[in-house]
């Protein structure tokens, strides 16, 4: 892979995600490619879940539709607490996908302490080996930057101030209920 080429491969800018029990997991990317940015939030069954879903629907005039999960794998690669997860994905292109573009499978592979971590970056793996094919030359460039773009003065409205005392949560006393 050439460095312009290196250069437009997707890569996750960034990423967050909130998960618990009785509450929807909810996962927020940032992908960039080059010169373009997409960023994107959705819900999941899980954090995993949220996360994938949230890279579809940043992708999605990117991909024209949303990659087929066809597997996804979780191996730890050695014992004990900083063991590294070995996450591998595999995915078929879109379904609305059509001709040359239909077909093939594509498996992306990461390992991290963080197995939330690996799996999205496992899924970009992928999504970029199905990128790189002939077909699909141009995808990128051709979706544009689907990047929120606030004015400064509603950003800096939009910031806050941390209450120091209102943001102490006693998480024990939860569990001694």
């Amino acid at each position: 892979m050439s460095t312009e080429e290196r250069a437009q491969a997707l890569h996750l800018a960034r990423w967050t995600v909130s998960s618990g029990s009785q509450v929807q997991s909810r996962g927020a990317v940032v992908i960039a490619s080059g010169d373009h940015q997409w960023e994107a939030a959705a819900e999941g069954n899980g954090p995993v879940d949220a996360l994938l879903r949230a890279v579809d629907r940043a992708l999605d005039d990117v991909l024209t539709g949303h990659p087929r999960l066809i597997a996804y794998d979780v191996h730890a690669v050695s014992e004990g607490p900083e063991s590294e997860g070995l996450v591998t994905i595999r995915i078929a292109p879109p379904s609305s996908a059509a001709g040359r573009r239909a077909s093939g499978h594509y498996t992306g592979t990461s390992s991290n302490v963080n197995i939330i971590a690996a799996s999205i970056e496992a899924y970009i793996d992928a999504l970029n080996l199905l990128l790189d094919e002939a077909h699909w030359a141009g995808a990128t460039e051709a979706a544009g930057n689907r990047k929120r773009v606030r004015p400064e003065s509603a950003a800096r409205a939009a910031r806050t101030e941390l209450d120091e005392d209102a943001a102490h949560h006693d998480t024990t006393a939860w569990f001694e209920r």
